[in-house]
């Protein structure tokens, strides 16, 4: 369910338009969304649209140059992708002074540490609420359901992602109990938890080795649409998590199994454990039991994989399950170790599968 900015852009102008189309003829409206598509895809200038709705457009494309170009780019190119995404953003502003993705974005990219990002964020997030909501309120009343809705939701999107870097910030800062708060008040305004902030909750609740509010965050999931199991890979790392700080090495290896068989043909994933850059529009947009998902999950629980003194320098947990999990899939440390070199290498002193550490 993360968001999508291209769909998103899309959904705007779309609302735009059907707003702009005559009442009371749906032949004429279905002939004209037909040349709506062709428009949006190769000039979308001569479409109806607001400052805010172009404002949007450039923070779309800036959230493909940072968060899809970027982390892959080469040396040679990372500057000007760098300047590009920054230029975009402030166009964006200049646009719209409301634009509240742009802000966010603009904001992640110059702000000195993390603790400075989630003061930034947690001092605005009032802010952004009244005004997300005012714009919520002024979608106009067209009599048609639906469209209304879709208006109100997507004015209500910037705060859900305002809240969501919040609780992801306060996260890496080791501020768990804020990333908690953050996370339980972005439910209460979205119970289908369209920016996924349940993921960032379970790290969360691992870190403060909280049981019992974990397995209520997993039954939570049943009220989510479009409905999901609690098996996703957040959910998978901090149960493993909780069950190693417990020196339960039985169940410790039984979740990781576990959660090696949710995301099939993936396990290098769990042996290499790439540090990717957060999304600075959103978190990814990747699909459900992908071996992108388990990277992004891996990836954002470093602060659970990476806490202790360990002679790898993955720490205690993630050197753990680099090399259970290399000794379980032998063909996943192949896989692996045709990517980046070993850290890993096996012999008759290392820790056996029992080991705590």
């Amino acid at each position: 369910m993360a968001f999508d900015p291209r769909r998103e852009d899309y959904q705007r102008l779309a609302l735009r338009y059907a707003l702009s189309l005559p009442k009371g003829n749906p032949v004429a409206a279905a002939k004209a969304f037909t040349d709506f598509g062709r428009r949006f895809a190769r000039d979308r200038d001569t479409l109806p649209q607001s400052d805010a709705d172009r404002a949007f457009h450039l923070v779309a494309v800036a959230a493909e140059v940072i968060d899809y170009q970027l982390p892959f780019s080469s040396e040679e190119r990372a500057d000007a992708l760098i300047n590009r995404g920054r230029d975009l953003l402030d166009e964006a502003i200049s646009l719209d002074p409301k634009c509240h993705d742009a802000i966010r974005m603009r904001a992640s990219r110059v702000s000195p540490s993390f603790d400075a990002q989630f003061s930034f964020l947690h001092e605005g997030a009032d802010e952004v609420l009244a005004s997300c909501q005012e714009a919520r309120d002024a979608v106009p009343n067209d009599g048609d359901d639906e469209r209304i809705a879709l208006g109100r939701d997507i004015a209500l999107r910037p705060y859900r992602r305002w809240m969501a870097a919040l609780a992801e910030e306060a996260l890496i800062c080791g501020r768990n109990r804020s990333c908690i708060e953050a996370g339980e008040r972005l439910l209460e305004q979205d119970p289908s938890d369209q920016a996924d902030v349940r993921f960032t909750l379970a790290l969360a609740y691992a870190k403060l080795e909280d049981e019992a509010s974990l397995d209520a965050l997993a039954k939570r999931y049943g009220t989510i649409i479009p409905a999901r199991p609690a098996d996703d890979a957040w959910m998978g790392i901090a149960r493993l998590a909780l069950a190693h700080k417990s020196h339960d090495m039985g169940q410790t290896r039984q979740l990781l199994e576990r959660l090696i068989a949710a995301y099939p043909g993936c396990a290098s994933a769990l042996i290499t454990q790439t540090e990717l850059p957060d999304g600075v529009f959103a978190r990814l947009a990747v699909p459900p039991y992908s071996e992108d998902e388990l990277i992004l999950a891996v990836s954002e629980a470093t602060v659970l994989l990476q806490e202790g003194d360990d002679k790898s320098g993955r720490g205690v947990l993630g050197s753990w399950v680099a090399r259970t999990t290399a000794k379980l899939y032998p063909e996943a440390l192949a896989e692996a170790q045709e990517f980046s070199a070993p850290y890993y290498q096996q012999d008759e002193k290392g820790p056996q599968d029992g080991d705590a550490s």
